[in-house]
């Protein structure tokens, strides 16, 4: 089934890049595509030309299709993605999708879910928003885009960036056929059926990363300690909600990006001058701190978190229940430190956050569903789409025991491993990770 285009719009980026702004409408649920549809957002990008003799007919150029991180992030302008550039200087066009729910998508908010009706119909219409329906949509759009492709160039390349490589291997698990190549950035999944094992092994590399912080800035272990005293004793109103212990502590997640450490210490010093100087927090201390959390803006982040890894099983809050038997996570200050957790998502932020407190009993029925497969091993392991995986030892949000030993099971993956790169290193060091993606694909490693 073909995409339905519903309107498209061209725009030049003056001097680099000629974008197509395109609206599509897909159903919501394939099993059932007459049971109502939503509109997709995507964008495509080609280099902005204008010959000295018009061409007679413009050549089609295979397609790089770009799967945003997350779950639950759109993508940002073409022109603010470094590793465009080369992408069409090796012959590409580019397409940039918000997946569904996502971005200009049929965006999810408490609101738009409310339309829904109670919690269990939003919990219903949730389950149409993971990997396996994203990778139907991809199926859809190419279909619409090449159809006037001769036969043999209908397939095209896909790159993932993080939870977008995630998205790319149920790509190669179950519609293979529509796939030259791809191109993983951290993003390479842990085959597993449940989030258990994934957050036992990142709770370790969370661990290392607080170490290394309080190594770093050992003059933050006593400033932490006042600010959570602080937090535990006042209720602190942000924008999105309230500013609780629990949730200061969710700013290890930035651990995981280049510059993390640098960017919490900011955060921290920030707090604790505000503390010492005027015994309460400035508005611009709370604008910073509400600007670092993001949870209300892009609430499928939460809902749904846990669940990219659930096959044939419930998450039953995984994060939630290691954390509590996990002391060194726990915040108290009879300890050396207080360390700071990562990217999981707790039930606690389903309180903290005012939006996401709307929809707490449509996350707590998703938590309790037994999710069906994202991923056929045995089809992975007779792939022939070439795979090309930019894999970090000392990634944070994807375990690089996990990652690898994916790797090892998608047949013919090559895989650049590398540890000087955080995970994000695919917009902090586009350049430096495409080329290597590419030398890869071009076998100019000797």
């Amino acid at each position: 089934m073909a995409a339905k285009l519903i309107d498209r719009r061209f725009h030049n980026v003056p001097g680099k890049l000629r974008v197509a702004e395109l609206f599509f409408d897909v159903p919501v649920d394939y099993s059932k595509p007459n049971d109502g549809t939503l509109r997709l957002f995507a964008r495509s990008v080609s280099r902005l030309n204008k010959p000295v003799e018009p061409t007679k007919e413009e050549t089609k150029l295979p397609w790089l299709v770009y799967l945003q991180g997350g779950p639950g992030f759109g993508c940002g302008a073409p022109q603010n993605y470094g590793w465009v550039e080369l992408a069409l200087n090796k012959g590409y066009q580019v397409l940039f999708l918000d997946q569904r729910g996502t971005g200009l998508s049929s965006t999810i908010t408490a609101a738009t879910l409310a339309r829904h009706g109670n919690a269990i119909k939003q919990a219903e219409y949730l389950k149409n928003f993971r990997a396996d329906s994203i990778v139907r949509d991809c199926e859809a759009i190419r279909r619409f885009l090449t159809e006037d492709y001769p036969e043999n160039q209908r397939k095209w390349s896909i790159i993932g960036q993080s939870f977008g490589g995630f998205c790319a291997v149920t790509y190669l698990s179950k519609f293979p056929e529509g796939l030259n190549e791809a191109f993983l950035c951290g993003g390479l999944p842990p085959l597993v059926n449940g989030p258990d094992p994934v957050y036992s092994r990142t709770y370790e590399k969370v661990e290392q990363r607080n170490r290394a912080y309080y190594a770093k800035f050992p003059e933050d272990v006593d400033r932490v300690k006042k600010i959570m005293r602080y937090l535990a004793e006042n209720k602190i109103a942000l924008s999105s909600g309230w500013l609780t212990p629990s949730r200061f502590q969710q700013f290890g997640i930035l651990f995981g990006f280049h510059g993390g450490l640098d960017s919490l210490h900011d955060i921290v010093l920030r707090v604790w001058n505000d503390l010492e100087i005027f015994g309460s927090l400035t508005l611009p201390t709370l604008s910073v701190v509400d600007s670092n959390g993001g949870m209300d803006k892009n609430i499928i982040y939460a809902i749904l978190h846990e669940a990219i890894y659930c096959q044939r099983q419930p998450s039953l809050w995984s994060a939630d229940r290691l954390r509590a038997a996990n002391p060194i996570f726990q915040i108290d200050e009879s300890q050396p430190e207080i360390y700071f957790t990562g990217e999981m998502v707790y039930k606690d932020m389903f309180d903290s956050y005012s939006e996401l407190k709307q929809v707490q009993e449509t996350a707590a029925i998703l938590a309790n569903i037994d999710w069906p497969a994202l991923y056929d091993e045995a089809q992975l392991a007779k792939n022939e789409v070439p795979v090309y995986a930019a894999t970090y030892i000392d990634d944070m949000y994807v375990h690089f025991d996990l990652a690898s030993s994916t790797a090892v099971k998608i047949k013919g993956t090559k895989q650049f491993i590398t540890n000087t790169m955080y995970h994000d290193a695919l917009r902090s060091r586009s350049g430096e990770v495409m080329r290597q993606l590419f030398n890869l694909r071009d076998d100019s490693i000797d």
